[in-house]
């Protein structure tokens, strides 16, 4: 394999989806990393926490000798054959730990040990996360924004995902944005969410120019938050209205929360123990927004989830579930949304069907 300097071009590294090697613990991992990047760690955290321990009460030199003690024999033999495994999978790759210091170090003489030379990311985790944060404003200001906007249920995410120059900002989120839209897979943590949506802004400045799409958002999509510079953006972007009847919301609802929701959690718990989740769920998600329902309404759209459930339990038949989702629609979430609309300061570009807004937006 041949030797390569250590590198500090993030955007080439991010632009081309380089493998990249991340020895820092689980814990940190967790936290957050990057699209690419895969969890071989030096340390696990119990020997993460130790060290840690060792240097605040010891001193460098005895932390690096109890490191040494921790990883020694056959656990360093394990987790250098799994390094070099990547290694040489990857050879395009790169390592990286917290600040690429010294475990970065530690584990690139290990492999050169072993006959492998490979590079580290100069300044690490640290460095490639500072750089994203710092480009996001910059992006922001080359890269103008349209916002995708509609009411509950007209397919701004099915246009989003039409449109060739766009961030799925809800498929980042892994949550569909609305009080229901919890995932059973569940969310990203925020800094992965962050470093994958710049990324992606990343990719459409260096594919060319030309306006970005993203669905109008609140400021949390779950329990996910929009970065404030780009809240800031999307409130006074320029704006694509979608208008699609009652009728035709009701059935994109439909598909979104009974029959893909559906199918979601019956792969994921079975075809006995999922249906019953999916409902639980659904009327869990009714409940907290109770208040702003008003307790009356909610009786009555409790009520008639619970039927439509059953009857669709004993019939196969999901047409009863039109009805509470009509209710919901007209009654609770066009009102909510007229009202947001009114408060951004953009522009209406156009408005139109969904395809006629797909259309329009995708020759200009």
């Amino acid at each position: 394999m041949p030797h390569r300097a250590d590198s500090a071009d993030y955007r080439a590294l991010l632009l081309a989806d380089t493998p990249m090697l991340d020895l820092r613990a689980p814990v940190e991992f967790a936290r957050g990393a990057f699209p690419t990047a895969v969890s071989l760690p030096l340390m696990n955290d119990e020997e993460r926490a130790a060290v840690g321990t060792c240097y605040k009460q010891q001193g460098q030199a005895d932390a690096v000798a109890l490191g040494s003690r921790l990883v020694s024999g056959p656990v360093r033999e394990q987790r250098l054959a799994a390094w070099r495994d990547f290694a040489l999978a990857h050879p395009e790759g790169y390592l990286y730990c917290f600040r690429g210091g010294m475990r970065s170090a530690i584990v690139q003489r290990w492999l050169a040990e072993a006959g492998v030379d490979y590079p580290r990311v100069e300044g690490g985790y640290k460095a490639l996360r500072g750089y994203l944060l710092g480009v996001l404003p910059q992006l922001l200001q080359r890269l103008p924004i349209r916002l995708v906007c509609g009411r509950t249920g007209s397919g701004k995410t099915r246009a989003v995902q039409d449109l060739p120059r766009s961030v799925d900002l809800e498929g980042l989120a892994g949550h569909r944005g609305s009080a229901f839209g919890q995932l059973p897979a569940g969310q990203p943590a925020q800094i992965d969410f962050e470093n994958a949506l710049i990324i992606d802004l990343l990719k459409l400045e260096d594919a060319g120019h030309g306006p970005v799409h993203l669905e109008d958002e609140g400021h949390m999509i779950g329990s996910i938050n929009l970065p404030p510079v780009l809240r800031e953006a999307m409130a006074v972007a320029p704006m694509l209205l979608i208008e699609e009847p009652l009728a035709a919301r009701v059935e994109v609802v439909l598909e979104d929360y009974i029959v893909d929701l559906g199918q979601r959690y019956s792969a994921r718990w079975g075809a006995e123990d999922g249906p019953r989740q999916h409902r639980d769920k659904l009327l869990d998600d009714l409940s907290r927004i109770r208040r702003r329902l008003g307790g009356e309404r909610h009786a009555a759209v409790q009520e008639m989830m619970r039927a439509a459930f059953d009857h669709q339990w004993q019939r196969g038949d999901i047409a009863a579930h039109r009805a509470w989702i009509e209710v919901l629609l007209a009654d609770y979430y066009d009102p909510m949304y007229d009202y947001q609309l009114g408060k951004r300061g953009g522009e209406i570009l156009f408005r139109g069907s969904r395809a006629e807004v797909v259309a329009w937006a995708g020759d200009r």
